[in-house]
């Protein structure tokens, strides 16, 4: 078993172990098995470390054993990748749709009636709506499922958030 320094790590920063549940989304138990000593998953060290902002190898005070320092890197890397991995198919759906914004536009420019204005302003404003909220009901639900060691923009930003 290795020591932890979940209980320095919370108490730096002036939470109850009930409040650093509610920003994990674990239940009160497991913080407390945590702090006692208990082992748990990579995934469940996870929340607890970007709860509190740090890599999971920080939430240990020393990492004994050869196996769990492979663990760790391991599971550090993987979540890495699927970040990156998320992050590129996210930027080719927002590319996606300025591609098809600026055919739109063309299109728009080359008809040249009095209605392709409109129809041009329609798809900026109208079509940034739809995608925002096709992003938000749509595409971060399958990426959350695809990509489960990864985080949204939106997380992340929240997550930065809190560390000031």
């Amino acid at each position: 078993m290795n020591e932890t320094r979940i209980v320095d790590l919370r108490r730096e920063r002036g939470w109850t172990q009930e409040k650093l549940a509610a920003e994990c989304g674990v239940g009160i138990r497991t913080i407390q098995r945590l702090e006692a000593g208990s082992d748990a998953s990579l995934e469940t060290l996870s929340l607890v470390a970007d709860a509190l902002g740090v890599p999971v190898r920080d939430l240990f005070a020393a990492i004994e054993s050869d196996e769990l320092s492979g663990r760790v890197d391991s599971f550090e890397s993987r979540a890495q990748d699927q970040q990156r991995a998320r992050n590129r198919a996210l930027s080719a759906w927002v590319w996606l749709f300025i591609g098809v914004g600026v055919v739109v536009s063309m299109f728009s420019f080359a008809i040249n009636t009095q209605f392709s204005s409109v129809g041009l302003v329609a798809y900026w404003l109208g079509g940034t709506l739809i995608f925002i909220a096709l992003e938000r009901l749509v595409l971060e639900p399958y990426l959350e499922r695809t990509f489960p060691l990864s985080r949204s923009k939106r997380e992340r930003k929240l997550q930065r958030s809190r560390e000031i």
